[in-house]
């Protein structure tokens, strides 16, 4: 599985993640995270749903949906963006040297803050994506940075469970599951790994 090349297409969805070059870290402190998600909402969501995320220090995991023709067409309109927009992988890119570029500039580093290209994996069967949101999720726990995943303040876990607007895609996924309570349930019944990652050397 070559998890570097495969192609961004329209209405498909993806298991999007990525480390930081040499295994370093990329956030530093609190305020990385944030910034790394406000980066995330100027360069890629207008172009992608965003259904679970998880940022850990020297990584991070997303799940997306690449949105469909017309809603690129309509986003890369309303951004006034050029043409290259249809090539998504380059919101991504953007993405990161934005981010790359003010880290460097805030901590007085310089070179490449993450390993390039990203890894992508699509997401083909329902298994795999309820299976892969809370793989997502587990992560802190999985990595020691929490005892209880759910106590992790840098992941989409919780923002299922409030009352609070959000652009993730919070119905879509609580229809999922089936309710709240079903998808807390899930999370914590099912520990596995999702087979497409199982060799893969980070997680």
């Amino acid at each position: 599985m070559n998890t570097r090349k495969t192609q961004l297409h329209p209405n498909q969805y993806f298991h999007i993640y990525n480390r930081g070059i040499n295994r370093q870290d990329i956030f530093f402190e609190s305020k990385n995270y944030n910034y790394f998600l406000e980066k995330y909402i100027q360069f890629v969501a207008p172009f992608v749903h965003t259904y679970a995320y998880c940022l850990l220090k020297n990584h991070f995991h997303l799940l997306i949906q690449v949105k469909n023709e017309g809603e690129l067409q309509e986003a890369i309109q309303k951004k006034k963006e050029k043409a290259y927009y249809w090539h998504i992988s380059n919101a991504f890119a953007n993405w990161f040297k934005s981010y790359s570029h003010s880290i460097n500039k805030m901590y007085g580093r310089t070179g490449s803050l993450f390993e390039e290209p990203f890894r992508r994996i699509e997401v083909t069967n329902d298994a795999y994506f309820s299976t892969l949101v809370a793989y997502i999720h587990q992560n802190p726990e999985r990595h020691g940075f929490v005892e209880d995943f759910r106590d992790y303040p840098y992941s989409s876990y919780g923002s299922y469970l409030v009352d609070k607007p959000t652009r993730l895609r919070k119905k879509d996924v609580l229809d999922w599951f089936g309710s709240w309570e079903d998808y807390q349930t899930f999370h914590t019944v099912n520990n596995s790994q999702p087979t497409a990652i199982s060799d893969i050397l980070f997680d």
